[in-house]
Formats: structure tokens, sequence, C-alpha cells
């Protein structure tokens, strides 16, 4: 498939995205399921996955870090979103730095280690160190 730059960034991205909203309670809540399609489209050239941390409470994210949990990471870009409520903590939502950092933490730990550092890349490590809620 060929790759196309995304913006100005440098980074190279398969003309198609593939949407993770209904991996999980919201769609399909068998994991299986889903990391079959998240490995067909890999194969297929998919390089670019989006998700978010409201989609299914979190479970979208770790369902896509189960499918990647045995490919190689650095040459999937992974886009994740963040401002929607997610639990009864009034700061686990928004576009605080406080909040992105958390979020952004607790995403990295759902898909699991890398092989490229520089992906994991989310911020000074004096940032807050807070964990997103379980959720009602």
């Amino acid at each position: 498939m060929e790759l196309h730059n995304l913006g100005r960034t440098g980074i190279k991205v398969s003309p198609l995205c593939l949407g993770a909203m209904m991996f999980g309670a919201w769609g399909n809540p068998n994991h299986d399921d889903s990391i079959r399609i998240i490995h067909r489209a890999l194969d297929a050239g998919i390089n670019f996955i989006d998700t978010a941390d409201v989609y299914s409470q979190g479970e979208s994210e770790v369902i896509v870090g189960k499918a990647l949990a045995d490919k190689d990471r650095s040459s999937v870009v992974l886009a994740t979103k963040v401002h929607a409520q997610m639990g009864d903590d009034p700061n686990a939502q928004g576009n605080s730095r406080r909040w992105i950092i958390a979020n952004a933490r607790t995403v990295c730990d759902a898909w699991g280690p890398t092989t490229s550092t520089s992906t994991r890349s989310i911020g000074p490590t004096r940032a807050s160190t807070s964990t997103r809620p379980s959720g009602p």
C-alpha cells in the first residue's frame, strides 16, 4: 500500500486508517475477533490505527495493545484522543496537561512495550502520576 505524509510531521501513513471505536463493549466485545480485524488490516498494509480513551471506557485501547503485542510497533502509527469524561474524578477529562499526560501513560501501559523508545516519549517525568479511574 502506498504511504502518504501525515501533514508536515514526516510520518508516513496508509491512506486508510483503521478506526477502533467498535472494539469492545460498544460494538464487538469479542477481543479475539477484534484482534483478527486489526491483524488483517496490518497484513493489508494499513499502518494507521485510531482509538480514544472513551471508546468502551478504554477497552478499545487494551484490545489494540493485545493485537500489537507480537507485532513490530515501530511501524504502526497509533492515534488516540482525550477529552471525554472518564469516571467520577472531575480531572479525568478535558484537555489539561495533567489529564493528557496521565491518559498517555495509561495508553502506553495498555499498548505495552515498543521496539522504539521515541514513540513513547510523552513528556517530562515529573508530570502527574495519577491513573485513569476505573469508571462506573
